[in-house]
């Protein structure tokens, strides 16, 4: 403040400078008043009660400056009196309006532009997302439709299993035709694993392993006084790997990919096993049967109509 009182008293003895630059001057101590008043707003609130107590303020003020160096007019006293009666230098925030609220918005862009662009990234990702994975895939599913048909065909060793794969790619056309995208995937997953099915071959052997049980034998429900016996088998491919291979149990009619269950045998296999097993730990003739690249279903070297459980 003192800086300043030096300035405007400078000006004060320069004439020109006077002359040009007072009425600025007189506008910044009032200014300078008003912030004073505000600063001291209880003396205000108890000295502009009548023209003898405001008259009591600008002498105290003047005895402010005075300590400060500054010289101040009782014009510019009484303009800083009637200034802040009349609210002047004051903010006074605009009128709402629409102009009003898009500046507010971008003065505040800081705050919510991150959440916005988080917004809209998140919305981006959504979008890819769809199209890559439910509209490009259901573009190209006819051509995978017609793909997978051939290679069941090419696999196949019968025509019974041609016939199969051509009702399999017909209902999955008439599927596409009536918008009903998911039954057309579902009936390409089963033509898919009509080939996989195709495409592989194994021998079905007796487990043959300690802690493993070989065979089984059930009471059914229908006929409490038969027995039906099962041997516990597994898939054993070229390389002498255990394969999965989907099985339907007779017991729930479910299908699962296994890869080990209980094949039915006669009660006369069961029991040759049984004791094979039963004479040294080991069982010698192990193998059943074998399924051969290009066919369904395996061939069985004993007495077996290919009814199997899952689970016992």
């Amino acid at each position: 403040m003192s800086q300043q009182g030096r300035g405007m008293s400078q000006s004060q003895d320069d004439p020109q400078q006077a002359e040009g630059q007072a009425p600025l001057d007189d506008l910044m101590l009032a200014m300078d008043v008003v912030d004073s008043l505000r600063r001291q707003q209880r003396l205000v609130e108890q000295e502009l009660d009548s023209g003898a107590r405001e008259a009591a303020l600008k002498i105290r003020l003047q005895r402010v400056y005075a300590a400060q160096g500054i010289e101040v007019s009782d014009a510019v006293l009484d303009e800083g009196v009637r200034a802040l009666r009349d609210d002047r230098f004051v903010y006074q925030p605009p009128a709402p309006s629409f102009a009003v609220t898009l500046a507010r918005l971008y003065v505040s862009r800081n705050r919510w532009g991150k959440w916005l662009l988080g917004a809209w990234l998140a919305l981006l990702l959504l979008v890819g997302a769809w199209i890559l994975l439910v509209v490009m895939p259901n573009q190209v599913l006819p051509n995978t439709l017609k793909a997978r048909h051939a290679e069941v065909r090419e696999l196949a060793g019968s025509e019974r299993v041609n016939a199969q794969a051509d009702q399999l790619l017909a209902a999955a056309r008439q599927a596409l035709d009536q918008g009903e995208t998911g039954l057309a995937r579902d009936l390409l997953t089963q033509l898919e694993q009509l080939r996989d099915q195709l495409a592989v071959g194994y021998q079905i052997r007796v487990v043959n392993r300690p802690g493993v049980r070989s065979g089984v034998w059930r009471i059914p429900e229908a006929n409490p006084e038969a027995r039906n016996y099962y041997l516990v088998v597994e898939a054993i491919d070229a390389g002498g790997r255990r394969v999965a291979v989907p099985v339907r149990s007779e017991e729930t009619g479910e299908t699962k990919r296994v890869e080990r269950w209980g094949l039915r045998v006669d009660r006369a296999t069961f029991e040759r096993v049984a004791a094979d097993k039963g004479d040294d730990g080991i069982i010698q003739d192990d193998l059943l049967g074998a399924k051969a690249p290009g066919e369904l279903e395996p061939r069985y070297s004993v007495p077996s109509s290919g009814a199997a459980i899952t689970d016992w």
